[in-house]
């Protein structure tokens, strides 16, 4: 085929659909970076995203010295007035689950707990968040979302 057919049918292809695109190339990947020390505090007290971003990756950083058993943290994604009820019913489940009850479909997104010294990441779809909702994050060890929280807004 000469390099004008293989043009035309590439472009006959690509009129009808038949062409893989990768999904990627519309997708906009939006990064945040919280971390957490061993005074429980995270470094931001709020976090946004464009309402452009189809994917949110979330990377927590713990930059204390303790042990996950002893001052672990986690970044939960909730709606506001789910925190407190989500909070509550995750401090039974046990750091095995995460401090969360499983499968709680309150939950929008959240990392394992990690220990000092330690990354972990959480990527989500932004499709389902909404211009206008309030979110709140959280560190679901018991007891630390009382000073572990923020706002997360979608712009």
């Amino acid at each position: 085929m000469s390099s004008k057919h293989y043009f035309l049918a590439a472009t006959v292809m690509a009129a009808a659909g038949l062409l893989a695109h990768p999904a990627s190339a519309a997708d906009k990947v939006c990064q945040l970076a919280i971390a957490g020390n061993d005074l429980m505090q995270f470094d931001k007290k709020d976090l946004s995203v464009g309402a452009d971003c189809t994917q949110i990756e979330v990377t927590l950083t713990h930059t204390g010295k303790l042990p996950a058993a002893a001052m672990g943290h986690d970044w939960v994604l909730v709606k506001t007035e789910d925190l407190n009820a989500v909070a509550n019913a995750g401090a039974a489940a046990g750091l095995a689950n995460n401090y969360l009850q499983p499968g709680d479909k309150r939950v929008i997104a959240a990392t394992k707990v990690i220990g000092g010294g330690q990354s972990t990441s959480v990527s989500f779809p932004a499709a389902p968040l909404k211009k206008g909702q309030a979110y709140t994050y959280f560190c679901s060890f018991p007891g630390h979302n009382a000073l572990m929280k923020g706002t997360f807004t979608i712009n």
